[in-house]
């Protein structure tokens, strides 16, 4: 049996359930990226202040984008904290300050969010989903990128 856009039902649940699990990760990584964009201080702060808003601004599209692919296969979207909370494997983090420290969770973050990125193109990609491939290898490329330039200002 397959849903409105031809994939297959039992294979777009797989797929909605690790879009979701994505979705509860952006957000968190999106409000880390607020509290730094807010909080940090001190020598770096134009420069970071600056980068920090990028990249939060560019999480909030990806938040949208993978809860309408969620929508697209059918599913719901997370929409509630407590959700995000109790699924994403990127935790919290508050109160932090200092420009390195703040890279370093940002590189976490973004070592997470690949990783589940590339999982769940390998599941698109066997569930022949050409969107949810496309989307993915466009988040990859990016990240990669963005891993590479945020690693070479911690050296």
């Amino acid at each position: 049996m397959k849903n409105i856009i031809g994939i297959d039902k039992e294979e777009a649940g797989k797929l909605i359930a690790k879009l979701n699990d994505l979705l509860a990760n952006y957000q968190l990584f999106y409000q880390n990226l607020r509290g730094l964009h807010w909080n940090i201080k001190g020598k770096e702060f134009f420069e970071l202040h600056l980068k920090f808003e990028e990249l939060y601004d560019d999480a909030v599209i990806k938040v949208d984008e993978i809860a309408e692919r969620i929508l697209t296969l059918e599913g719901e979207p997370l929409h509630t904290f407590s959700d995000y909370l109790q699924t994403a494997g990127i935790k919290e983090e508050k109160s932090i300050t200092v420009g390195k420290q703040g890279i370093e969770i940002i590189v976490k973050n973004f070592t997470t969010l690949i990783e589940k990125e590339r999982a769940i193109l390998t599941l698109a990609s066997n569930a022949d989903d050409e969107g949810t491939v496309s989307l993915m290898s466009d988040y990859i490329v990016q990240t990669e990128k963005t891993l590479w330039m945020l690693n070479s200002y911690l050296r």
